[in-house]
């Protein structure tokens, strides 16, 4: 099992505050499914419809990690994906050779270990809590049938696995399209049009990144070398894009990042 990219960065107070819950909650059935609830937009939960959403919190098994556990493993080959319904996780695979790489962060409302259950394959990365993290346990099996039953959350499971193979594909094309430094603004710019929450006094243009990451993690989404990716964080904290504080980052103003980093201004999630 590859070691915990979370370990030694403990997720700060308004991340968990953020993240934990994708919004505030309205409250529960007996059985304990969220009700009335605001997911995020760029989940899979905060795509569909009212009514699909609550049958779907009903399906499965409710289950809980605390933080650092692997909730998924690479290599195993368990048919079942996890509804994530409280807290952050982030997707690593290693290498034969020992190297740990950053694949993704997932948030409440996401949908994870969806490869592995539909292409009946091992799996191809690790899933770690980053904080207390509580999910839904569904078979494949009834999931295939939930989506039968229900066109929209057939198209919204397209969508997220559309989105997500998008973002891959952004990696690859940067990695030979763009220099290292612009590389990691794409990075940065992509993560705050996915997780950034808007800071009160920016109007509008400053923002927390909204997750936390070291140094070492973003350099792996970006392809970098860690020395390149410190070196590049520090050149865009001096041209005022970004600030870094402890275990943040803020995104000083979205739209001049967004132009510096050659970014449409979409969701790539």
């Amino acid at each position: 099992m590859p070691s915990s990219p979370c370990a030694g960065t403990p997720l700060d107070g308004s991340m968990v505050r953020r993240f934990s819950n994708g919004a505030p909650r309205h409250g529960t059935t007996s059985s304990g499914v969220l009700v009335n609830h605001v997911w995020p937009p760029s989940t899979f939960l905060g795509r569909l419809r009212h009514a699909t959403r609550d049958e779907l919190l009903g399906q499965g098994t409710p289950i809980t990690y605390p933080p650092h556990r692997a909730l998924l493993q690479q290599g195993d080959e368990s048919r079942h994906v996890l509804l994530i319904t409280s807290g952050v996780v982030k997707v690593v695979a290693s290498a034969e050779s020992g190297y740990d790489m950053l694949l993704a962060v997932r948030i409440a409302g996401d949908l994870v270990g969806e490869m592995a259950a539909f292409e009946e394959r091992p799996r191809s990365g690790t899933v770690l809590a980053c904080s207390d993290v509580t999910a839904r346990i569904i078979q494949v099996r009834a999931l295939e049938a939930f989506l039968t039953r229900h066109p929209d959350a057939m198209r919204a499971i397209l969508h997220m696995l559309s989105a997500r193979l998008r973002w891959a594909n952004r990696r690859r094309i940067d990695f030979r399209a763009y220099d290292s430094l612009t590389r990691l603004a794409r990075v940065l710019a992509e993560l705050s049009q996915a997780y950034a929450q808007p800071l009160p006094d920016g109007d509008g243009k400053r923002c927390d990144l909204g997750v936390t990451l070291t140094q070492k993690e973003l350099a792996s989404l970006a392809g970098l070398a860690l020395n390149t990716a410190e070196k590049n964080l520090a050149t865009l904290t001096t041209m005022g894009l970004v600030e870094r504080r402890y275990r943040t980052i803020t995104i000083c103003d979205v739209p001049k990042l967004l132009e510096f980093a050659k970014v449409v201004a979409d969701n790539p999630y």
